[in-house]
């Protein structure tokens, strides 16, 4: 197909309905020319016949499930071996095949303490670029509102490795700029959690899930960042066919790797905080039980006193009640009375007294 034809249907494809924004492909080339061609459809076969003849194209597909990742691939014409390698193992993220490079990063998706790991596979060959990521990943569909305008500063000039590094980067950029919004979030969600924390009234049940949840969070996002910048750091030193050897632009990857540097600081001294915050509320929570224990110790300590302070006369007066004593009379009243008033009153202090010197009563809590 000439360039003249992609010209045409550039024309006509412009006047298209809006209704195609709900297709699940997104195509844009450039054409020799430097104009660019902007199409939309249901799978990337239908842009196979406009991209013979273009400089540099991007297809972003978003799937249901990955399970659909492997024939969209082949449909685009990459070999089909190449998807399963990437999603088969974990620490498969970046894989190199000469004529053909495949990449897996992770995309943060979710809400709040819910964090959710979805793949974004980009595949690379020639002048292509496809990328497939699940429904509900909407940071390169944002970016391809932009695309037209980042693609009219790509120099027609630049070798096809030039240009794939150059758009490269901008996607791998725009997923880190996702996956760095959900940090800001976790970060939101860990302030409301602080003040939770604060509230000494607080129900211990609800604040420890939510605990959890955060240092989870924070280790799955950690995790995200680590392996994207394992790929970056297979990316920048150009060593694939498909890369530019251009330092100034393998420069890019470096910045890359300095932002996801600081993404990842960013996340650890979320976790000290968290955890030191966490030490801190233990302490106050030691603080209080032990100021409470000390109430508990004080009050047994008097029960003890008073206990043996009425304990003695109640003897006493058992004792009197007994028929040996049983010729007592009411002019008898007063010394009897007096009797038990001073047991007790001998008694009690005298508990005190030993409980005092034996350093058996507790201080008195400060409040």
């Amino acid at each position: 197909m000439g360039t003249a034809r992609l010209d045409d249907v550039f024309r006509s494809i412009s006047t298209t309905s809006p209704g195609l924004c709900k297709k699940k492909a997104f195509c844009i080339a450039l054409t020799p020319t430097g104009r660019q061609l902007k199409i939309v459809g249901d799978s990337p076969v239908e842009f196979i016949p406009f991209l013979a003849d273009t400089d540099l194209a991007w297809i972003d597909f978003a799937v249901e499930g990955m399970g659909e990742a492997e024939k969209v691939a082949v449909s685009a014409g990459f070999i089909s071996s190449l998807v399963p390698t990437l999603l088969g193992d974990y620490y498969s993220v970046y894989e190199d095949l000469d004529t053909e490079l495949g990449i897996r990063l992770p995309a943060v998706v979710g809400r709040k303490f819910d964090v959710n790991i979805t793949p974004l596979l980009i595949l690379i060959r020639k002048n292509l670029i496809l990328t497939i990521h699940e429904r509900g990943t909407t940071r390169l569909t944002r970016f391809s509102r932009y695309a037209p305008t980042f693609l009219k500063k790509v120099d027609p000039k630049l070798s096809p490795p030039d240009k794939i590094t150059i758009l490269l980067n901008r996607l791998i950029d725009e997923n880190n700029n996702g996956n760095f919004d959900h940090l800001r979030e976790i970060e939101s969600q860990g302030d409301e959690l602080s003040r939770a924390l604060l509230d000494a009234g607080a129900s211990r049940e609800s604040l420890a899930p939510d605990v959890y949840n955060m240092k989870h969070a924070l280790i799955a996002y950690l995790d995200a960042l680590w392996t994207t910048l394992d790929v970056i750091s297979s990316l920048r030193y150009g060593d694939a066919d498909l890369i530019t050897d251009d330092k100034h632009l393998l420069g890019m990857f470096t910045i890359l790797a300095n932002d996801v540097n600081r993404q990842i600081a960013l996340g650890e001294h979320m976790s000290e905080v968290l955890a030191s915050g966490l030490e801190v509320l233990q302490s106050i929570y030691n603080n209080q039980l032990q100021v409470l224990n000390n109430k508990v110790s004080l009050l047994m300590a008097w029960l003890t006193v008073i206990g043996t302070a009425v304990l003695i006369p109640n003897t006493i007066a058992t004792i009197y009640g007994t028929p040996f004593f049983t010729d007592k009379g009411p002019g008898d009243l007063w010394w009897y009375a007096l009797l038990l008033v001073l047991s007790m009153v001998v008694s009690g202090y005298a508990t005190y007294w030993w409980m005092k010197r034996k350093d058996l009563m507790p201080k008195m809590p400060e409040i």
